[in-house]
């Protein structure tokens, strides 16, 4: 009988995986984390600027005292003394744990499933390579990569002045929380069998904690037992510069621990490109609907789309559930108390609220957008899009098939999954919300992602390796559309967002000049993307 391997010949080679893997990575893990870093700092100093008193700071409190404001910021600790660092804390926090445990799905993924796929990963295992090492590389990646930003953003917090251990202990706990979710992706890669199933699984992990912590932060003010389900309510349970205890520290801990026990034995289990769950068998030959690339497109999405769909049905379909009877008056009641609340929700604050929550539908179907567009990049890389090409059929049809595909999939995100679901939600809930208002914001948003999804596909057909400009696109969209007034961006800077010329719909009418701008500009993108798709080589796969 052969003895069981031990620990140490199970990762044997990390320490050379892991530095190819930070020699491959570090220019994108740099952007990240540099980005980041310098976006923490530069809120600070702004927000500092905009509300230099103590009267303008509790105005900002009292803006987000909402179930609204809760949902998408924290519990609200410090709120009765709104200092520069309890308002870091409670609203830039939550975007800054989702992001980063973005980063580290992505790159786990990339770095273990993905390698398995394509075939590279049993290469490197004919090597003296333990079982573990490329799981155990991949994870010391995405810390030390998480530990830069904990650290450089510590040094600049504190240098522009807030106070060094709350500072310190909140950098530590987004960095714990994103390696929750680091370990969860370890989990979801030993599942599936496709890197796309592998982070897809995470990312709802991701979506079902971000709602788990809103819905229990509504609840109950500064959370409630619901809240302490999800990751993303550890950090915020430090009451960094208000009343800080560390312990909640420990979860984060105890999470990784778990979870990355767990990877390993599951990955123990399975054999080296096979997945724990079974795939199911398909038929011996395939449909001739198939033969068409629009249906080959629609056939390869579906299940991304549905998931999808479900995920946005949940999210906004319970928050439409909070938009009962007299919801309106309760936020007019908050706007009239507050200046700078009855600023931002204007005349109609059930409308703003309406039109808030539709553009956080909008942002997530550009992750799904841009994440879908970005698939026919794999298709090329791997070798199937050469094969599918090989056959008697126009490359501007296939690549318009495939982005028609997502596009198809981009609107039904927003309108079932935000508009129609919202307005179920608030009819359940006894509310009186209009279902054209919802799919005319929702409409508008579609041609705002639409010019997103040409540009992504534009920058493909052109220049392949540019493709992660596609997220950066994304990442000024929710800077600009969140803190573009906050930290005063110029009006110019500003218009490089697609979204900014929607405007504040329904709150204030759309302007039928901006969305026939919208319209023209993706038009445009398209011809250029089939222009450069049809004129490059594919890559040899």
């Amino acid at each position: 009988m052969g003895q069981a391997p031990t620990w140490a010949s199970a990762t044997v080679g990390t320490g050379h995986l892991l530095r190819f893997l930070l020699r491959r990575d570090w220019r994108r893990l740099a952007v990240w984390v540099g980005s980041l870093a310098v976006f923490c700092v530069y809120y600070v100093t702004a927000t500092s600027a905009l509300y230099p008193t103590a009267a303008d700071r509790q105005n900002r409190a009292a803006s987000i005292s909402n179930p609204g404001g809760v949902f998408l910021s924290g519990p609200g600790y410090g709120a009765d003394d709104y200092t520069a660092g309890a308002m870091f804390a409670n609203e830039m926090t939550i975007w800054l744990m989702v992001l980063l445990a973005v980063m580290n799905i992505l790159q786990i993924t990339r770095n273990t499933r993905s390698e398995e796929a394509s075939g590279r990963a049993e290469l490197v295992r004919a090597l003296p390579v333990g079982r573990h090492a490329a799981q155990v590389a991949a994870f010391l990646l995405v810390a030390i990569a998480d530990a830069a930003f904990a650290v450089l953003g510590s040094a600049l917090l504190i240098a522009a002045g807030l106070p060094v251990p709350d500072t310190i202990a909140m950098m530590a706990g987004l960095m714990a929380t994103a390696l929750v979710f680091a370990g969860v992706t370890t989990v979801t890669c030993q599942l599936t069998l496709h890197p796309r199933g592998a982070s897809g699984l995470a990312m709802a992990a991701l979506g079902l904690a971000l709602m788990i912590r809103g819905l229990g932060d509504i609840v109950q003010p500064h959370g409630s037992p619901l809240s302490w389900f999800s990751p993303l309510a550890w950090p915020q349970q430090l009451r960094a510069y208000v009343d800080l205890r560390v312990w909640p520290l420990g979860v984060s801990v105890f999470a990784i621990i778990l979870t990355l026990a767990i990877g390993a034995l599951l990955a123990s289990r399975r054999d080296l490109g096979g997945a724990l769950l079974p795939e199911r068998t398909g038929r011996s030959d395939a449909t001739p609907a198939l033969a068409h690339p629009f249906a080959l497109a629609l056939r390869q999405q579906r299940t991304s789309l549905l998931w999808w769909l479900v995920g946005c049905v949940a999210m906004f379909g319970l928050t439409g559930l909070f938009v009962g009877e007299g919801f309106g008056d309760v936020l007019r009641d908050i706007a009239d108390q507050n200046d700078l609340t009855a600023a931002i929700f204007g005349d109609d604050p059930l409308a703003a609220f309406l039109g808030l929550m539709m553009l956080h539908n909008a942002l997530a179907a550009a992750v799904y957008c841009i994440a879908t567009t970005l698939r026919i990049k794999s298709e090329e890389d791997e070798g199937r899009l050469g094969l599918t090409l090989s056959r008697p059929v126009p490359r501007a049809t296939v690549l318009l098939s495939h982005l028609g595909v997502v596009g198809l999939g981009t609107f039904v995100l927003v309108t079932v999954g935000g508009a129609v679901a919202l307005w179920i939600g608030v009819l359940i809930s006894g509310g009186d919300v209009g279902l054209g208002t919802l799919l005319t914001s929702a409409g508008a948003f579609s041609l705002a992602i639409a010019v997103m999804l040409a540009f992504t596909a534009a920058l493909y057909a052109w220049i392949p390796r540019a493709t992660p400009l596609a997220w950066a696109l994304f990442a000024y969209v929710v800077v600009e559309t969140f803190f573009g007034v906050l930290v005063n961006l110029p009006a110019a800077l500003r218009a490089l967002s697609p979204f900014w010329w929607i405007g504040d719909y329904p709150a204030t009418p759309l302007n039928p000049a901006h969305m026939i701008g919208l319209s023209a500009a993706a038009l445009a993108l398209f011809v250029v993307a089939v222009a450069g798709f049809r004129r490059r080589d594919l890559s040899a796969g």
